[in-house]
């Protein structure tokens, strides 16, 4: 036998699920803009490319080309994300690691794997192609 559902008990019901999906989306960690870039496989590491400031100490606007020219040429990046075997291997690193997460790098200019995000670029490296670590980026860039 089938049994008739009164409207006041669907919006009571309509309410109960509403709270149920409210406190899940509560429980449920927020999502970063860092968990939404790929996560590299293996022994790569993924490395925002150093952006180049678009104007100079004096207030001058630098034009596009000339950016773009210098954001094609940067060799300096902030690891954002390290593969699981980045510098596993004790017989090629030895002495450890060369960098780790959040660390600034130098690398060739030719280095990685370039892909275009909204925003910018991200590369991915493989982690032999770190040439050195920096503390400041803007120490080794030349003067526009």
């Amino acid at each position: 036998m089938m049994t008739k559902s009164h409207a006041l008990e669907d919006k009571y019901n309509a309410e109960q699920d509403a709270k149920k999906i409210a406190e899940h989306e509560e429980t449920k960690p927020q999502e970063t803009n860092l968990d939404k870039l790929p996560t590299p496989t293996g022994w790569r590491i993924l490395v925002m490319p150093f952006k180049v400031k678009e104007t100079t100490e004096g207030g001058i606007i630098i034009a596009q080309e000339t950016l773009d020219r210098a954001r094609v040429a940067t060799q300096v990046g902030y690891v954002l994300k390290m593969g699981d075997l980045c510098y596993k291997d004790k017989e090629k690193y030895p002495t450890g690691p060369w960098c780790a997460e959040k660390d600034w790098v130098i690398f060739a200019r030719y280095a990685g794997s370039r892909m275009e995000i909204d925003g910018g670029e991200i590369r991915m490296l493989n982690d032999d192609e770190v040439l050195g670590t920096i503390d400041n980026p803007e120490d080794i860039l030349h003067a526009m």
